[in-house]
């Protein structure tokens, strides 16, 4: 069975995190991936408060496993959000866009593990220095907001710039995913877009059918022009979109095409209007399942890799 520092650290079976999906991470999908061994995490991306902590309160009913919370710093009612999670006593905060040094003495005081997402060497650098538990290295094959490193190149230079636990993420959905990110150095993954299409994620059928007949060439990355790009897959919005960065369009005309359009995916499944926020390994989903039987899946072929490895060494 493979176990490493980070099961330990968090009190779960499979070294394995829920990407915090924003309008998609709920208690219901959150709570499934604990219960499986995993880390179920909850978004906390739309910010708002009271439903935040529904959410939670929803997720300690389901679960007497851990689970975390994802928050995005540069969002709305971040502060609320902080000393909500300290009062809900949540296990796990993973965080975005930033170094929440803020927040981490609050938080660690609370006995909250912190870890924070980052692009990069330097930003992982800093959030050890703030006192952060762990950093989840996210390539910029992950779906949604994305850096510009590859997972390949990126999570090795983070396990070298930290002594910290490492979590890799972006471009891993099963077990040859997990072996590599173990070889790089990783103590753990992150993974989004396979839950997409587990049995307990509740986004719209559209959206589901778009990951499951995705190729490796159906993604496409937006919003470069303003600062910060996004991995979808490839729609008559997203193509839309892509052409407008390069046209005369103001920015704010452009930051306003995309109002809603993540939710006019989850809710509406609306194949015109939505933003189907995936990752590049879209292409290598192609069944649905319960939350634990993926996990399983994952960990059993990544032991069988990892133990045959030895044979492409003389």
């Amino acid at each position: 069975m493979i176990k490493t520092t980070i099961c330990d650290m968090l009190g779960i079976q499979y070294p394995i995190f829920q990407g915090g999906m924003a309008h998609i991470s709920d208690a219901t999908l959150a709570a499934a991936v604990s219960n499986a061994g995993g880390l179920g995490i909850i978004t906390a991306a739309s910010g708002n408060v009271t439903q935040l902590e529904a959410e939670i309160d929803k997720a300690f009913s389901l679960t007497d496993k851990p689970f975390g919370v994802n928050i995005m710093l540069r969002g709305e009612n971040i502060d609320e959000i902080a000393a909500l999670l300290v009062r809900k006593e949540v296990a796990v905060v993973t965080t975005g866009a930033g170094n929440p040094d803020r927040y981490i003495p609050m938080w660690k005081e609370a006995g909250i593990k912190v870890i924070p997402v980052v692009p990069s060497a330097a930003l992982a650098k800093l959030c050890e220095r703030s006192g952060a538990d762990a950093v989840i290295a996210e390539g910029g094959e992950s779906g949604g907001h994305v850096g510009d490193l590859t997972t390949m190149a990126l999570v090795p230079q983070v396990c070298d710039a930290v002594k910290i636990p490492v979590i890799a993420a972006g471009g891993i959905a099963d077990g040859r995913g997990v072996a590599a990110a173990l070889m790089l150095g990783a103590q753990g993954v992150q993974v989004g877009t396979r839950f997409l299409v587990a049995h307990e994620c509740t986004i719209s059928r559209a959206y589901k059918d778009k990951v499951l007949k995705a190729s490796d060439t159906s993604t496409i990355m937006t919003g470069k022009r303003l600062g910060h790009p996004v991995r979808s897959i490839k729609s008559p919005f997203s193509r839309a979109y892509a052409k407008a960065e390069y046209s005369s369009i103001s920015d704010e005309e452009l930051e306003q095409m995309a109002v809603g359009t993540l939710r006019a995916a989850v809710v509406d499944g609306d194949e015109k209007r939505g933003c189907f926020l995936a990752g590049q390994i879209s292409g290598m989903v192609n069944k649905e399942q319960p939350a634990k039987e993926m996990i399983e899946e994952i960990f059993a072929q990544a032991e069988d890799i990892l133990n045959g490895a030895a044979k492409w060494v003389r």
